[in-house]
């Protein structure tokens, strides 16, 4: 593909409607629908963004105003980040599985002043916040949501919920909101090319929540100048690899959560290179890999891992070719992995069998690429050289550090924050280690917050170790636990399905992980993961070793704080939660003993 077309600077929306009229026919995204599909066109995903773009201008939507977006996926979530960003204002993603007070925080803190929702779950998320949201002079719901049931539900148990009047008066639906707009188009035609016209390079497109692994989410501004400088970087990076060479679209199979910019970044590339997208969902993912046979996919490193752990048991070279195109669709060529490392023996397994997996490095607050593997130029022991606009310097203790037109200027409504995380001269402190290769490719050590200092004064990165456990299908997540102590133990917490797998082969009656009624079914699993524990032991230096670990039935939630929306472990708090567990495992003999 010649990216020359799709190099200029220019904010999100212009670049769709530059480009909607000559794909007006075209498919721009398949929809679940029943047991089949449901085809959006462009000229339907345009003019929805188009007219409530006009409608949310009406409501005060303008440049520096915000407008937050707490839904899972649909093409109205896209439509609606558009329309926002068209009218002149900032997108605000609020992840889906956020509870309603971190969904009430970002809100607040963004200072929002309308919300498109989805399902009525998240609606009473809305409703029991109610209080954080009087700012908010609309709240939209994208989907079929029964406002007032939800409304006379949660009212049943909380004062604090507005009367039904309050409630018809903010809350309306997407398709209203189109419909307001449809008739402010059909009385001056002119005003969405002019919404377009006033949008600058240096205006804010998106503010984004960063996880939060320590503390409250802080809101990463981000400007369509930030945006477009990392897409453009991007594009010449990976040109190589995208469109057919019969001009025909791109096929990619839309999994990943728009809340998140993996996910959001996926769509606007669509927007811009014409992706002809189908939407679906995790639990439907492997089935419809098979059956939409995407020529592009992006996703976090699990799935891919899975696919490989299902290829390698296939048997010989033949049989795990054959079981790779069976499972993926066999038109794989080109994948980006993000979101946490993917380990170098599945890229491997890929490219021996004709698929190259890019892989790159960023943060929210790089816009987020830092660095990338490229089709003419990959590590797979590595993160890639850095894009063409971003510099990178290590600091002396290894820091990585970084500037460059998609570096954020500071974090929303706190000064100090920012300050910490900029160098005296200007460049973003980003929190992690990395050495550099001899050819320039940047690898990756640890987060610098996250090294544990043995007794010994040995450091050791948990992450490194935490990795090799990522694909095991018996663990959802491990912790390593052992700063200031003279050895590593680590927390385990099973994956349901995985364990449920295992039993069945192991001709196990094993209805739930609450094993504690049977001793010996317990030990079984213990043991099964001692073995793996052992494996990995096998492969590190000793004092990297796991000495000992425990099964924790007590699962890592949103909802009880131990993970981040985005499925991160937040150490600092499962340490805390757990630090009196973990401790005893240096002097409870009945904890599993591991040899290292």
């Amino acid at each position: 593909m010649d990216p020359t077309p799709y190099l200029e600077l220019k904010p999100a929306p212009q670049i769709v409607f530059e480009l909607a009229e000559a794909r007006r026919q075209r498919t721009r995204f398949h929809v679940p629908d029943g047991d089949g599909w449901r085809a959006v066109t462009w000229a339907e995903y345009t003019t929805a963004i188009r007219h409530a773009a006009l409608a949310l201008a009406e409501d005060g939507v303008h440049a520096g105003a915000r407008a937050a977006i707490y839904a899972p996926n649909r093409v109205e979530w896209i439509e609606a980040a558009l329309a926002i960003q068209s009218a002149g204002g900032a997108m605000v993603p609020v992840y889906a599985n956020s509870t309603a007070e971190q969904a009430a925080h970002v809100v607040s803190h963004s200072d929002a002043i309308v919300v498109f929702v989805d399902t009525e779950a998240l609606l009473e998320r809305v409703f029991t916040a109610w209080p954080a949201y009087a700012a908010v002079v609309r709240i939209v719901t994208l989907g079929a949501v029964d406002v007032e049931a939800v409304r006379s539900r949660v009212a049943a148990s909380d004062p604090g919920v507005p009367g039904a009047e309050e409630v018809a008066t903010r809350v309306s639906g997407f398709a209203e909101l189109c419909r307001r707009g449809a008739a402010i188009d059909r009385a001056a035609p002119e005003r969405f090319a002019g919404l377009l016209a006033t949008i600058g390079l240096e205006d804010l497109a998106v503010m984004l929540y960063t996880s939060g692994t320590s503390g409250l989410p802080k809101g990463v501004p981000l400007t369509h100048a930030n945006v477009a400088a990392n897409g453009r970087d991007w594009l010449i990076c990976n040109a190589p690899l995208l469109a057919e060479p019969d001009g025909e679209p791109d096929v990619d199979l839309l999994w990943l959560p728009m809340s998140h910019i993996f996910g959001f970044g996926e769509a606007c590339l669509g927007n811009t290179l014409g992706f002809e997208t189908w939407m679906t969902d995790p639990l439907q993912l492997m089935a419809r890999l098979a059956e939409v046979r995407p020529t592009v996919f992006m996703s976090v490193p699990t799935v891919f891992e899975k696919i490989a752990t299902a290829a390698r048991a296939a048997g010989d070279a033949a049989a795990v070719r054959a079981r790779l195109d069976a499972l993926t669709g066999g038109r794989w060529r080109f994948c980006l992995s993000g979101g946490a490392g993917l380990k170098r023996e599945v890229m491997e397994l890929f490219h021996a069998n004709g698929v190259l997996i890019i892989e790159g490095y960023g943060l929210t607050e790089a816009a987020p690429t830092l660095t990338l593997n490229r089709p003419d130029a990959f590590r797979f022991d590595t993160v890639g050289r850095p894009l063409p606009s971003v510099e990178l310097r290590l600091a002396d203790d290894g820091e990585i550090h970084a500037r460059g037109p998609n570096v954020f200027a500071g974090y929303h409504k706190d000064a100090e924050a920012t300050r910490q995380t900029f160098t005296d001269d200007g460049w973003l402190k980003t929190g992690d280690v990395g050495v550099f290769t001899e050819d320039g490719f940047l690898q990756i050590v640890d987060r610098k917050k996250d090294i544990l200092v043995l007794a010994s004064g040995k450091n050791v990165p948990p992450a490194n170790i935490e990795l090799r456990f990522a694909d095991d299908e018996l663990i959802a997540h491990l912790v390593v636990y052992g700063d200031g102590c003279r050895y590593l133990v680590a927390g385990v917490w099973p994956d349901p399905v995985g364990v449920a797998a295992w039993a069945r082969r192991e001709r196990l009656a094993l209805d739930d992980l609450a094993l504690d009624d049977d001793v010996a079914l317990r030990a079984r699993l213990y043991a099964a993961v001692a073995a793996r524990v052992a494996a990995v032991n096998a492969t590190l230096a000793r004092h990297e070793t796991i000495k000992r670990f425990e099964i924790f039935d007590e699962p890592l939630t949103v909802e009880n704080g131990l993970i981040t929306a985005t499925l991160k472990v937040r150490r600092k708090h499962v340490n805390e939660a757990f630090r009196a567990r973990f401790d005893a495992l240096y002097v409870e003999a009945a904890a599993v003993a591991v040899t290292p």
